[in-house]
């Protein structure tokens, strides 16, 4: 019924809205099937083309780009982080300012076993909406604590708060020398009073699966931690590979490089 109305909407109207640069929109990916690439908004790619932001991999290989947002800890992390080491995956934890403050020991564990750390701000506000100067200050204020923390001082990818984004914010992460992290695969894995088993997340994330895919995940979820042992059995049974940011953002700098 909501893609409905939005279709009348869009035929109403004659375009889809785009965000400028005093205006805000939540990051939304369009699932293909078959486990085809999923795509987004025109107006959305051409922003993070202008500013260097990221949503997808090249959808030629079967590679996979494992990111989780980290705003608190519920106690699956440490299972998760586990699954990861023992199956040699890399992942992208985002992290706040609560997360690095209240679990300093997951986050070290995090960079001890080569994952990236990246910035989900200080306090988790929308980013399109604060000032310019308080936008410096939650990138810069996570920043500081993630290095007080590790003694590490690279940091360059941003993952905005709940998505949400605006022309004037992917800039500014771009001038502060930021990566912005968006997804073309999730679920409605957030909510921890709504889990339903292991088999539930399971086929959700498989069915988003696609090759380059930049997967999102949320570590308070049960579910996730429950089934990410046979989702990265299955995929490598697929063959699919997992690879890190870094590989990513490398792979993007070769000469001719095409999504």
């Amino acid at each position: 019924m909501r893609k409905i109305v939005l279709a009348l909407l869009i035929a109403v109207i004659g375009f889809v809205w785009s965000p400028g640069p005093g205006s805000a929109a939540d990051w939304y990916f369009k699932p293909a099937k078959n486990n085809q690439p999923a795509t987004t908004e025109p107006e959305y790619e051409a922003l993070l083309k202008k500013y260097d932001g990221i949503y997808i991999g090249n959808t030629t290989k079967k590679n996979i780009y494992l990111t989780f947002d980290n705003g608190y800890e519920a106690g699956y992390t440490p299972k998760i982080l586990d699954t990861l080491k023992k199956e040699k995956v890399p992942a992208t934890f985002f992290v706040t300012g609560h997360y690095i403050t209240d679990q300093p020991a997951l986050v070290k564990r995090m960079v001890e076993e080569g994952h990236i750390i990246g910035n989900h701000s200080w306090g988790h506000p929308d980013l399109s909406k604060v000032s310019d100067e308080k936008y410096e200050q939650e990138l810069l204020k996570l920043k500081q604590a993630y290095t007080k923390l590790t003694g590490k001082e690279k940091m360059i990818y941003l993952r905005p708060p709940r998505g949400t984004f605006s022309e004037r914010s992917l800039r500014l992460a771009d001038e502060a020398g930021y990566v912005s992290v968006f997804w073309s695969a999730a679920y409605k894995d957030w909510v921890r009073d709504e889990q339903h088993g292991a088999d539930y997340a399971y086929q959700h994330i498989m069915n988003r699966i696609h090759p380059g895919a930049i997967v999102l995940l949320h570590t308070v979820s049960s579910d996730n931690s429950e089934a990410l042992p046979r989702v990265i059995h299955d995929l490598k049974k697929q063959g699919y590979s997992f690879h890190s940011l870094d590989e990513l953002m490398a792979e993007k700098s070769l000469p001719g490089h095409t999504h």
